[in-house]
């Protein structure tokens, strides 16, 4: 059943195996998904202003860093911290009161020094009255080689709130326990297991493979998401049916995350070509045939054997 929205949209619910024709910008698979992804090639910001407010339970992206990348132009600073703070007014306008905004970045360089971007853009968020819940540190362990300071291994997640009554949800990204038998020596809980059976809490240091060339869902794009980072995102801060959205989606990592957890995924991107491979990547998802990393398999260790898989 094919129903038409409007001209850019197709809400589309798969009642057979159909060759549904490009561009696509909503899917529906009632065999795999009984959720929807939208994707837009579109500007960010006429795409948010067109949602309406209050929308979306978790906003999570990687907005560009401002350094020359072949999706960005690199402009003044002052100028880049200004077009964040317009998309980011507009993303708490369509948070969800109960919602999460989880903006990843990096570095901005010049001359041979950093700035961290995470910290420039912090008064942006706080000024729109945003509560900061943690600041994430994702390590990774490949990229640039540095000849005259330390080699950047890591990134971060800022994870801000809109209240102190936000969606959260620990156990389902729950990680084992360092000493899963251990057990209360002395007290009135004496021989019970001292932590829980489900696993621990995850701390702030988040160690996932950064996508890099033999990574299984490589793309063309030189700054992707691998899905299991949004995963854990996806599975903590919202609940099943629920919107997610990525204002700078690239290649569609945040919506495949949405989808494979029964959430639904919104998405925009500037560059034709990305939103075409994340269309591709999400048809892939519903025909069972998406390449992805799981979530929870341990980080390659050279030291052991098969490295730990």
């Amino acid at each position: 059943m094919v129903r038409q929205m409007k001209t850019s949209q197709l809400e589309i619910v798969a009642e057979s195996q159909v060759d549904f024709p490009k561009p696509l910008d909503l899917f529906a698979d009632a065999e795999r998904c009984a959720n929807v992804a939208v994707l837009e090639c579109r500007d960010n910001l006429d795409f948010l202003r067109g949602q309406p407010g209050e929308k979306f339970k978790l906003v999570v992206t990687s907005p560009p860093y401002n350094i020359g990348k072949a999706y960005e132009s690199r402009s003044p600073l002052d100028s880049y911290l200004e077009s964040q703070a317009q998309v980011i007014r507009e993303c708490v306008r369509v948070l969800h009161p109960q919602g999460s905004i989880c903006w990843q970045v990096g570095n901005y360089t010049e001359n041979g020094a950093i700035v961290p971007l995470d910290c420039l853009l912090f008064p942006i968020f706080r000024e729109l009255g945003l509560q900061l819940r943690n600041r994430i540190v994702w390590h990774f362990g490949h990229g640039l080689h540095c000849r005259n300071r330390l080699s950047g291994r890591y990134e971060t997640i800022n994870w801000w709130t809109k209240s102190d009554d936000y969606t959260w949800h620990l156990d389902p990204i729950r990680v084992p326990s360092k000493y899963p038998g251990k057990r209360h020596f002395k007290g009135p809980r004496k021989g019970e297991l001292s932590g829980n059976p489900k696993g621990k809490n995850p701390s702030d240091v988040w160690a996932f493979p950064n996508v890099k060339n033999n990574h299984p869902e490589k793309t063309i794009h030189p700054c992707q998401f691998p899905i299991e980072l949004v995963e854990r995102l996806v599975l903590a801060l919202t609940d099943e049916q629920d919107d997610v959205l990525d204002p700078y989606v690239g290649v569609g990592s945040t919506v495949v995350a949405a989808l494979m957890h029964k959430r639904n995924g919104y998405g925009c991107d500037i560059i034709e070509e990305y939103i075409d491979i994340a269309r591709d990547r999400i048809s892939d998802f519903l025909a069972g045939r998406l390449k992805t990393r799981p979530m929870g398999k341990p980080v390659y260790d050279p030291s052991l054997p098969n490295g730990g898989h």
